[in-house]
């Protein structure tokens, strides 16, 4: 809810972290872990690393955010820690695949799990439609926005609970994973197969920072947004690791290798063909929630930059609503673009390079304040530090690391692919970035 002073109390706050945390990912990305591991401990050991890595994320933002207060998320994060260009670079990355992509990627899944329903429509009319109507409904009001999303991230996490609590009381024929437990071997964490499903784990719990994007519009911001970065980041690591056990039980991994509607799939194997295609349909409607929550919050980090840099300066300013509109609508086109245009599987994995690297940049700064101010005496401190930092870099840079290296075998090994897409497109993105920051400081000096 919107509190008496316009400020999102800690359950809104929350909300908007569950919605964006819970999404395309966790629907979507056990069909991509599966083409590089199909053994049931590894994938469940994936999920649960993946929790982790989340939550040490979340405790040093926590930190950070209560530092460095106000929205903007790692644009003002960076900004305040390493200067303006480090900041600027954040800004965009946020600005050009932070959002946008992610939302293109809600909007694609939306149609995959919807097309059942209505075959008849194509698919990518249905995600512009969908894109087109949740940017309408945040045009408004503050008030219009916290109540549609405390409604929509609701009923999604009352749906996930049905869900798990059908795939372990349904009679229906499970998968043994007998074989799996006795040929799981801990080496198999350490190859470049699960160095690159990491990326679409994190993808999947991607969003664990989103109140720190709008840390500027919470009450009492000191305090809610580490609770609430806390709060969702634990509840969603349960639910994910939940929700993918049933489909592991539920389906032959055979059947879900490279697939994207994930839970359709199961849905059908657990409930039969019609009432799995109707949850296939309510799942749908679930991506509402997460389109909506990156929708919102997307521009908020736009339209900082805006108002800093004067060759954005069309992105900054608000309507008397409190609605950065022209953001927004910069948001809504740039994602279009991607949903006309992209692939779901190259589109993550550039969105996951760039992210990865910049949530990894701004932990690391934490070290960089600690070093300048010293040990916070009053408010939120980073439990266990040092060392949860660092279980938070590690595993993401290894990550990323195989991923390129997996770009580069692709390309010039096994030549499956033409060029290094996504190492071409995440450098060209901060070339730009380069480019467009030096460009504003020649020809906008202040």
């Amino acid at each position: 809810m919107v509190s008496e002073k316009g400020k999102f109390s800690l359950w809104t706050a929350s909300a908007f972290v569950v919605a964006n945390m819970v999404g395309t990912g966790v629907f979507t990305s056990l069909g991509f872990q599966l083409l590089t591991t199909e053994n049931f401990v590894a994938i469940i050991i994936l999920w649960m690393i993946g929790g982790v890595i989340a939550l040490c994320g979340s405790l040093v933002y926590g930190e950070i955010g209560a530092t460095l207060p106000g929205s903007g998320g790692e644009y003002r994060y960076m900004n305040g820690i390493y200067g303006p260009f480090a900041g600027f670079i954040a800004g965009w990355i946020s600005l050009i695949v932070g959002f946008a992509g992610p939302i293109a990627l809600a909007s694609i899944a939306f149609s995959s799990y919807f097309e059942p329903l209505m075959p008849q429509v194509p698919p990518r009319l249905v995600a512009a439609a969908v894109l087109t109507v949740i940017t309408l409904m945040h045009s408004f009001t503050l008030k219009t926005s916290g109540a549609a999303q405390n409604v929509l991230t609701g009923l999604k996490v009352l749906v996930i609970i049905a869900f798990i609590i059908l795939g372990f009381t349904l009679p229906f024929e499970r998968q043994s994973f007998a074989p799996s437990v006795s040929s799981f071997n801990p080496s198999m964490i350490f190859n470049s197969g699960f160095a690159v499903a990491i990326i679409w784990v994190y993808y999947a719990y991607s969003g664990w920072n989103a109140s720190a994007y709008i840390s500027g519009e919470l009450a009492d911001a000191r305090r809610t947004l580490p609770r609430s970065l806390l709060l969702s980041t634990l509840v969603v690591t349960v639910m994910y690791i939940l929700l993918n056990v049933v489909f592991l039980i539920s389906t032959p991994a055979s059947e879900m290798k490279g697939e994207v509607e994930i839970a359709l799939i199961s849905a059908v194997r657990m409930m039969g063909p019609k009432a799995g295609a109707v949850m296939g349909g309510v799942i749908a409607f679930l991506l509402l929630s997460s389109i909506s929550s990156m929708v919102f919050i997307g521009p908020r980090v736009s339209e900082v930059m805006g108002k800093d840099h004067r060759i954005l300066g069309f992105l900054a300013g608000r309507t008397r609503k409190g609605v950065p509109l022209r953001a927004l609508i910069f948001q809504y086109f740039l994602a279009l673009a991607m949903i006309l245009t992209g692939t779901f599987e190259l589109v993550t994995k550039y969105a996951g390079i760039l992210l990865s690297l910049c949530a990894v940049m701004t932990v690391a700064g934490i070290f960089v304040l600690r070093k300048r101010h010293g040990r916070p005496k009053e408010g939120y401190r980073t439990v266990g530090y040092p060392v949860v930092p660092v279980l938070f870099m590690i595993p993401i840079l290894f990550s990323v690391v195989y991923l390129i290296r997996e770009d580069f075998i692709k390309t010039f090994v096994t030549h499956e692919q033409a060029a290094m897409w996504t190492t071409i497109m995440s450098a060209g993105t901060l070339l730009v970035g380069t480019a467009v920051y030096f460009a504003n400081k020649k020809f906008f000096k202040k």
